[in-house]
């Protein structure tokens, strides 16, 4: 069995299992959505629906990811950026959720945090000599970039990805589903380039959003909260860097970038 085939299977099996195991404790501690009431009025009906469901899949991601590492070890970095951003998800979840405080993780916190993990992930490509050369769709060719372009520009890309998937998780279903195929999409990418870590993560993380699925779609059992939204941001974002291929996500996370732009428009 393939390293993408056991990993898709892992983290959808997982992720069902641990789904029906946290789902109603997270109802019993009555961590539930919280919908401003300045929507549409059918969003109302979703309140008090258990959330910071990511922690599911966060916590699969990891001890899967643990596994793989002792054959493949170069599956770390994109791990440890995913558990980086799902860590801040959860802390803004748990102060809104559990510490009752609406506003959450103050904002300039909140981007520090996000932008500390996205430097310390760039500066380790550096330090081990990862390369700069990344690939530019419209050229169809790869181009060796100066060090600084590279991680000024990888960095844009992680905080621009991560905080759209963001913005993304509103409707049952979406956020993940997008996810899903992003991910999809990046482990057929690294089959072809023969780069087993990454086949491993993507397929990893593909089988837990699938198996998130079966309780996230309409009517949703449970939100991910932004610990599921910034884990998988950071998840899919650090995987194209690490193909060298972030300026596809332009393409492949065209949604997340429609739904960014009707944010600011």
């Amino acid at each position: 069995m393939t390293i993408q085939i056991k990993a898709l299977l892992a983290g959808f099996v997982g992720t069902v299992i641990l789904g029906f195991i946290v789902i109603p404790i997270l109802r019993k501690l009555k961590i539930g959505q919280v919908v401003r009431d300045d929507g549409p009025q059918e969003h109302l009906k979703k309140t008090g629906t258990p959330t910071m469901g990511g922690i599911i899949m966060l916590a699969i991601i990891l001890v899967v990811s643990y596994v793989i590492s002792k054959a493949y070890p170069g599956i770390w970095p994109v791990t440890l950026v995913t558990l980086g951003y799902g860590l801040i998800g959860f802390i803004d979840d748990f102060i809104k959720l559990v510490l009752k405080n609406p506003k959450g993780l103050k904002p300039a916190y909140k981007m520090l945090g996000l932008i500390v993990v996205a430097v310390a992930f760039m500066v380790y490509l550096i330090k081990i000599d990862y390369g700069t050369e990344t690939y530019i769709p419209i050229l169809k060719e790869y181009l060796i970039l100066p060090e600084w372009v590279y991680i000024v520009g990888s960095v844009f890309v992680i905080l621009a990805c991560t905080n759209s998937l963001n913005l993304t998780d509103g409707l049952d279903g979406l956020a993940v589903s997008v996810t899903s195929i992003i991910m999809m999409f990046f482990t057929f990418v690294a089959i072809v380039l023969g780069n087993k870590e990454m086949t491993g993560f993507s397929a990893l993380v593909t089988g837990c959003t699938i198996g998130f699925l079966l309780f996230n779609a309409y009517p949703a059992r449970v939100f991910m909260g932004d610990t599921g939204s910034l884990a998988l941001g950071g998840a899919f974002c650090s995987v194209a860097i690490m193909l060298k291929m972030p300026l596809i996500l332009v393409v492949v996370a065209f949604i997340c970038v429609i739904e960014a732009l009707s944010v600011i428009l």
